[in-house]
């Protein structure tokens, strides 16, 4: 082995050579993808990060190398020294002729090296899975043995895109005068907001560091402190429950500058989008949105043609709001709908309480939706907390037919919805009613369920489509019926428009803010806001929010008190890494894109984390585990 690595350099990777370089010798280094044995020869497809080469032991040119040949198995770890040949031709017994024996699949597919030297840095046990690009081993396992899993080329790949990713970012945003700079993992705990992991101190017993959720107040802090424009690629940490699009470590790209506008992070967002999908993808966003401007949308609007405010707009089936044709209509007879229309009339909707709407989706008849389509659709919808979902399928009248709402609708009502949602003979409407949060909610989901089942979009990934969208102008405030009071939608620090700031005290309901979100075919990729830097709009948005002074200096006082001294005006936003390179990779899952990730349950299969520690070591933090009664 020592002639190799000391004597014999590696020369190129395993994805390098080429048709050019016949006749050449050259060092390989890398792991036994597998193994061919046809007696005088034996091939082996030798695996590293950049490809895969074919190396033949051919008896005649190396009865050493061909010896070494004969004990390879899959992963072993080995050197060979070669020279480049064409893989030449071989009889084809379909075509009855001699043909090419190249791999037109493969970059290195025109060559084969013949080896005349070679070594076993290291042999392997065999691996639990097969190292293949697909797969269906359960994902437990491959998290169990995650070095092996990453050796597959797809994970590589996502985990080399994410490196383009950062670098693209990096590079972007220096060349816009940001600098990179660093906030602590370890920081005070505040209240609200995602939950915090909790760190125990041991220096200063029984007391308790938090893992940062977002550097959110240093990086103003930075603002305060005059750096003007600053970035950071950060680690984040959220105590949360996990689903495919969540870990509890996770990672964005942090962003914030000063003297700017909505418009001018949007600016900055936008060229940066721009840049990574060149890196990652090759793609130039500019010639899809003209001077790399993304479309924008106000919430409100999102909200009512979506029902959500990340509406996937690689499709259209937009959701129709029928509340005031409701209300105009007393009901339209609708038994369901009739209460509805009364307290509107009564006037006695307020902001401050859930509202109660009425919203209809249609299915074309192009979509052949039978009976047993539709209970499963309203089986789903169930299962979101919905009573239901009435539908009526539309006949060549106009007549509604297969619905138990046709036997009472109003025929100006029948004939109002109609026109309203554009419906034709055959369409099918599907209507949901009562607390808008339920209503949005439901129809959202189920118009994306329906864009993959009429297959409008992939049901994985992007399919080559790259819908970007800007949410803005959303509520300051938002109504908790538990608390019965006003909470903030997004955090406290966020700037009120500033013909809104009057009502504060009087209507919050009303009060629209700067913050917006970043949304990719669905997926809310970035959010952030323009901040609130006048101590006193300040203190009325956390008089709204019944905070007092003595709370607010408790949870914020650092930043409270650094607002008072010459603080700019400034803003900033959080662009979610493994979210963008999950979308990028056209994965479902963010364990895909992250090298070692955690289960849905939190734990790290592979090194057994998280795990108990002993008792001395609890002692000396001042910690007793007190067990969880089932």
């Amino acid at each position: 082995m020592a002639r190799f690595i000391d004597e014999l350099k590696r020369t190129h990777d395993c994805g390098a050579l080429r048709a050019a370089d016949i006749g050449s010798e050259v060092v390989l280094f890398g792991w036994v993808a597998n193994r061919r044995d046809h007696g005088h020869l034996v091939f082996v497809d030798l695996r590293d990060r950049e490809g895969l080469t074919q190396i033949v032991f051919d008896l005649d040119s190396s009865a050493e190398a061909h010896r070494v040949a004969d004990s390879l198995r899959p992963e072993w770890v080995v050197g060979v020294r070669g020279k480049v040949r064409s893989r030449g031709e071989q009889f084809s017994k379909k075509e009855n002729k001699m043909v090419s024996a190249a791999n037109p699949n493969l970059a290195t597919g025109e060559i084969e090296v013949e080896v005349l030297e070679s070594t076993v840095f290291n042999k392997s046990e065999t691996p639990p899975f097969p190292l293949e690009d697909n797969i269906d081993t359960r994902e437990e396992v491959r998290l169990q043995y995650r070095y092996l899993d990453l050796r597959r080329a797809p994970l590589q790949a996502a985990l080399r895109q994410r490196h383009n990713i950062n670098q693209a970012t990096r590079n972007y945003l220096s060349s816009q005068g940001f600098l990179e700079l660093e906030t602590p993992f370890l920081v005070k705990y505040t209240p609200g907001g995602a939950r915090n992991f909790l760190v125990p101190s041991r220096v200063q017993n029984g007391k308790f560091f938090a893992l940062a959720e977002s550097p959110q107040l240093f990086k103003q802090l930075f603002m305060v402190a005059g750096f003007e424009k600053y970035f950071q690629i950060v680690r984040c940490f959220r105590d949360e429950d996990l689903r495919l699009d969540r870990q509890p470590e996770f990672t964005q790209i942090d962003i914030e500058a000063s003297f700017v506008n909505q418009d001018d992070i949007f600016s900055h967002v936008e060229g940066l989008i721009c840049a990574v999908w060149q890196a990652a993808l090759g793609i130039d966003l500019e010639q899809q949105y003209p001077g790399g401007k993304f479309p924008r949308m106000r919430f409100d609007d999102s909200m009512r043609d979506y029902g959500n405010d990340k509406p996937d707009l690689r499709f259209g089936m937009k959701h129709v709001d029928l509340t005031a044709l409701v209300v105009e209509h007393d009901g339209g007879n609708i038994p369901f709908w009739t209460p509805i229309a009364e307290k509107f009339k009564a006037g006695t909707y307020r902001t401050d309480l859930p509202a109660e709407i009425v919203k209809a989706l249609v299915i074309p008849a192009s979509a052949g939706l039978s009976r047993s389509d539709g209970d499963k659709l309203e089986q789903i919808a169930r299962g979101m907390g919905a009573a239901g979902l009435a539908r009526a399928k539309v006949g060549e009248a106009g007549e509604w037919t297969q619905s138990p709402l046709a036997k009472t609708v109003s025929d100006a009502m029948r004939v109002a919805i109609n026109q309203a949602v554009g419906a034709q003979a055959g369409d099918v409407i599907l209507f949901q009613f009562g607390k808008a949060s339920l209503v949005h909610t439901v129809l959202a989901n189920l118009r994306v369920h329906l864009g993959k089942q009429l297959g409008l979009i992939p049901q994985v990934g992007h399919g080559n489509a790259f819908q970007f969208l800007w949410v803005v102008d959303p509520p300051l405030f938002e109504y908790d019926e538990d608390r019965k009071g006003w909470v903030a939608a997004h955090h406290a620090f966020t700037r009120p428009h500033d013909e809104h700031v009057e009502l504060i005290e009087t209507d919050p309901g009303r009060v629209l803010c700067y913050r917006y979100d970043l949304v990719l075919n669905g997926f809310e990729i970035a959010g952030g806001s323009i901040r609130l830097h006048d101590p006193e709009v300040q203190e009325r948005v956390f008089n709204a929010l019944g905070i007092d002074k003595e709370e607010a200096q408790q949870k914020f006082g650092f930043l409270l008190s650094a607002l008072k001294f010459g603080a700019p005006p400034h803003g900033g936003i959080a662009v979610g890494m493994d979210r963008l390179a999950m979308l990028l990779a056209g994965r479902e899952s963010l364990r895909d894109v992250i090298a070692f990730p955690k289960t849905q349950r939190g734990s790290d299969q592979m090194s057994d984390a998280p795990n108990l520690v002993a008792p001395e070591q609890l002692v000396e933090l001042g910690i007793r585990v007190v067990a969880k009664s089932e």
